[in-house]
């Protein structure tokens, strides 16, 4: 976007000047509670969940009950608890894992079947045989990006923002994440992100499938680092 007054700017190195941009303040970035029960991706659930406040000692949220919804209708129970902690400024991703395919299935056919079909029908999810999702976070902000690489299906993309429990104001989100569908994440403050997330099957490391995942170990994006190197000037 255009500086609208130049002359306001005129201090600055000509270089600078040609470089500079002006954020609009207009735009927001959608956040996990507008997207909350929409099924953009196929499998992709955003749900709610509460937080409840203890006054001067912190806040306690439960995440889940097998026994009732969504995970009850979804007929999902995972086998596995994990958590992890991203540390404040860093990014995880994209990785994914891998869909399971009956043998002697088209791919294609099987997730036609899956989530258009038959979609309503949650037993026929393998869940016992590739790994779903179901992500939790319990601190720090979070923009997660989501996007679907199964054969056949509209590669669609899910952007936005999940506030931890401790920023949520009495609102919290899970995240249910099918096989299929990679995944990524990053702290959007300086605060440490921290996750909890129950998985349908076992940690395996030869199913965990790595997408553009360079972020996780590149310092600075490439414009910075022209920034700050001068290049251009």
């Amino acid at each position: 976007m255009p500086i609208p007054d130049p002359e306001r700017w005129r201090g600055l190195r000509a270089s600078a000047r040609d470089a500079l941009e002006q954020r609009d303040y207009g735009l927001k970035p959608l956040v996990a509670e507008e997207v909350a029960g929409n099924e953009d991706i196929p499998g992709v659930l955003v749900f709610p969940r509460s937080v409840h406040s203890q006054s001067n000692r912190g806040f306690f949220s439960e995440l889940a009950r097998v026994d009732e919804e969504p995970l009850s209708g979804l007929g999902l129970k995972p086998v596995q608890w994990a958590s992890a902690c991203m540390f404040g400024g860093t990014a995880k991703g994209f990785h994914v894992h891998p869909p399971y395919i009956p043998e002697g299935t088209d791919p294609e056919e099987w997730f036609h079947k899956l989530y258009v079909e038959e979609k309503d029908d949650m037993s026929i999810r393998p869940y016992d045989r590739e790994q779903w999702d179901v992500m939790f976070f319990v601190r720090g902000l979070v923009e997660l990006i989501l996007i679907d690489e199964r054969a056949g299906m509209p590669r669609a993309v899910m952007h936005f923002h999940v506030d931890g429990d401790d920023h949520g104001g009495g609102k919290g989100f899970g995240v249910v994440i099918p096989a299929g569908v990679s995944h990524a994440m990053r702290s959007a403050s300086a605060q440490d992100v921290v996750m909890v997330y129950g998985t349908s099957m076992v940690f395996d490391p030869d199913s965990e499938g790595r997408m553009a995942s360079s972020i996780e170990q590149a310092s600075l994006p490439s414009e910075w680092s022209d920034y700050l190197t001068g290049v251009g000037t």
